[in-house]
């Protein structure tokens, strides 16, 4: 094997592992945005408090910064690992070869479900981070009532049709991009695959149903 294709291979290789290691970050993020959000349920006054802190915490600047170069750079290395596999397999005697894995729904579109992902975190921040201000004040302290930005934005069934169905282009991303997360790091030996990918499935079904609960909340509780 020559020089050239080794540093092909490694650089392939490491191309992998950070995107694994990313897309786990970045899984994580979710986690926490979830937990997040339950508040919504709670009290309207308690949300609005979590958000008002997370805000005006010096660090959010810094947490953000980093959750951005992280997602960019997760897309970038995806973009790039399409390109790299794609002009690897388009020649003329190409010929594509079933092995035992095989290829899934979500695993031959994940560059497009990527995409569309991008494109609605683009939105969400255009309608909530950067949307309507409505003012409130809990304890004699004034600060912006999120809660309300987000019940109102709910009670459109457009909306929540948009948004459960960017949930669902996110849950068959992470069906297998946590599956092929552990896998690019090492972890997804024979014996684990099934497993793994379980816990795949498991966690597009939480992302899926969890995140949409929130509208469908909203609009059962009929605005603020």
């Amino acid at each position: 094997m020559s020089q050239k294709c080794c540093k092909t291979m490694n650089s392939s290789i490491m191309k992998k592992i950070f995107m694994g290691i990313s897309g786990l970050l970045l899984c994580t993020f979710l986690i926490g945005h979830f937990a997040g959000n339950v508040l919504y349920t709670v009290n309207a006054d308690l949300f609005n408090i979590y958000a008002h802190k997370l805000v005006t915490n010096p660090l959010i600047y810094v947490a953000e910064a980093i959750l951005i170069i992280i997602f960019l750079a997760h897309v970038v290395t995806g973009i790039r690992l399409t390109i790299q596999n794609y002009t690897a397999r388009s020649h003329k005697y190409y010929l594509k070869v079933k092995t035992g894995r095989g290829s899934t729904f979500a695993s031959s579109t994940m560059i497009y479900t990527g995409v569309l992902i991008l494109a609605f975190i683009v939105a969400h921040l255009i309608n909530f981070k950067y949307g309507a201000y409505y003012g409130t004040t809990v304890d004699g302290e004034p600060m912006r009532d999120l809660h309300k930005l987000v019940a109102q934005f709910f009670m459109i069934k457009l909306n929540i049709g948009w948004y459960i169905g960017a949930m669902v282009v996110l849950g068959i991303h992470v069906s297998h991009g946590v599956w092929s997360a552990f896998q690019s790091l090492g972890l997804g030996h024979i014996t684990y695959t099934s497993y793994l990918k379980v816990i795949g499935k498991i966690f597009a079904v939480f992302t899926v149903i969890g995140f949409s609960a929130f509208t469908l909340y909203a609009l059962i509780q009929g605005g603020y």
